[in-house]
């Protein structure tokens, strides 16, 4: 069974805790962080994306760059922006987005459930992304990434967790600029701690990484990087636990930037033999598996699949492997999407417009949107203990960094 346990946060002040969050550093590449964060020092950019306060010629993997992070950290805390929390604490955290809330416990997961795959996971890590992280994490002594983790619900926790909401005031409270609500509950009665952390013992035998795959593998090789010097925190990492019923993927869209040599007329034929091709006079946003939509000079096809319906493998029947079967791979020469320069991916978030804005500048020659990913499938890719093809899921809403803190040291 999981192993949680609450944690001092290292958190702000509630005045400052709007103007601290910040959207995830593996969201925003460095320019766009430093436009994002240009005018607010508080901006927790200056910590997980700190190359934004060194020179453009800097090497955003040098360890100047590390370095400048611990030393933002530490100022950070200097200017009383960030406080460490007096006693160890669970957080409840709720987004709302377009109407719809979801609400997790923030905690810290053990390492030890992440190595003998009671945290199951359902993504190849890349060992650059590692790296990085581990080198942020070692030099400021901190997990500032948030794990995103999944669990098929529990009433009884359910409960004790709406409870906590409807009777206490949240700590932070505020809408972000993207219009999302972000609030946070602390959960300090040592009789609700523990009755939370026995739930999760007794009653969930096991958590699936959501997003935050290369954290989580980071957080891990830290602690064994550390030996000796391992800390008992550095037995835990930084996680948020939704139940399943109330989280949401979005479609992970494609985006490619030749025909391999085709026109359209001849790559229209070629498609043919796998997919029924329809010509739509509106962007295709597919409603049901195994249905896709291509977006080439101005115009939009919807695609169904021949093939692949009715398999059972949990693999051959997600929309990301037919399109890679039958299209990338044989048609387009995309063998490997992890790692080919001619693909990109665009999330959900982003909407169609951004296929067809990717496309008609001449940037890309090819957009495809996708049918999402269901939870369901996530889990049962998991249990069978294999892989998803990358970039097959995009959740929203993102959790933002900066709130809540975990240090090592």
């Amino acid at each position: 069974m999981i192993t949680i346990s609450p944690f001092n946060a290292l958190r702000p002040e509630a005045q400052h805790a709007k103007q601290v969050a910040s959207r995830p550093y593996d969201v925003l590449n460095s320019k766009e962080a430093k436009i994002e964060a240009q005018g607010n020092p508080s901006s927790f950019l200056h910590i997980t994306k700190s190359e934004i306060d060194l020179p453009e010629t800097v090497d955003i993997h040098s360890p100047e760059v590390y370095e400048k992070a611990k030393e933002n950290l530490q100022a950070f805390i200097s200017r009383n922006v960030l406080f460490i929390e007096n006693k160890p604490c669970y957080y409840i955290y709720r987004l709302i987005m377009n109407g719809k809330g979801q609400t997790g416990l923030v905690c810290v997961s053990s390492v030890d459930d992440y190595e003998n795959g009671l945290i199951k996971k359902h993504e190849f890590t890349r060992p650059e992304k590692e790296l990085d992280r581990i080198n942020h994490i070692k030099t400021t002594g901190a997990q500032t990434g948030n794990v995103f983790l999944a669990y098929k619900n529990v009433n009884e926790i359910d409960t004790v967790i709406e409870n906590w909401t409807k009777e206490k005031n949240p700590q932070y409270d505020f809408i972000a600029e993207d219009e999302i609500q972000h609030s946070v509950w602390i959960v300090s009665d040592d009789n609700v701690i523990e009755k939370i952390t026995t739930l999760f013992k007794e009653k969930v035998p096991c958590t699936y990484i959501a997003d935050g795959h290369h954290r989580a593998a980071s957080a891990a090789k830290v602690r064994t990087a550390l030996g000796d010097k391992a800390t008992n925190e550095s037995n835990y990492f930084l996680t948020t636990l939704f139940p399943s019923n109330q989280l949401h993927i979005m479609d992970y869209n494609r985006v490619v930037k030749d025909l391999a040599g085709y026109n359209e007329t001849d790559l229209l034929h070629k498609i043919e033999n796998h997919f029924i091709i329809k010509k739509v006079n509106e962007a295709y946003k597919p409603n049901a598996l195994h249905h896709f939509g291509m977006y080439m000079n101005k115009q939009w096809y919807s695609l169904e699949s021949k093939e692949n319906s009715f398999t059972t493998d949990p693999i051959g029947i997600l929309d990301v492997t037919i399109l890679q079967n039958n299209f990338l791979e044989p048609i387009l020469g995309i063998k490997d999407q992890r790692t080919d320069k001619r693909i990109d991916f665009v999330g959900g978030i982003r909407g169609l417009g951004e296929l067809e804005k990717r496309v008609d500048s001449g940037e890309m020659a090819l957009a495809i949107s996708l049918f999402p990913v269901s939870i369901q499938q996530l889990f049962d890719i998991a249990d069978s203990g294999n892989v998803m093809p990358p970039k097959s899921t995009w959740f929203e809403p993102k959790l933002r960094d900066g709130l809540l803190t975990h240090l090592i040291d």
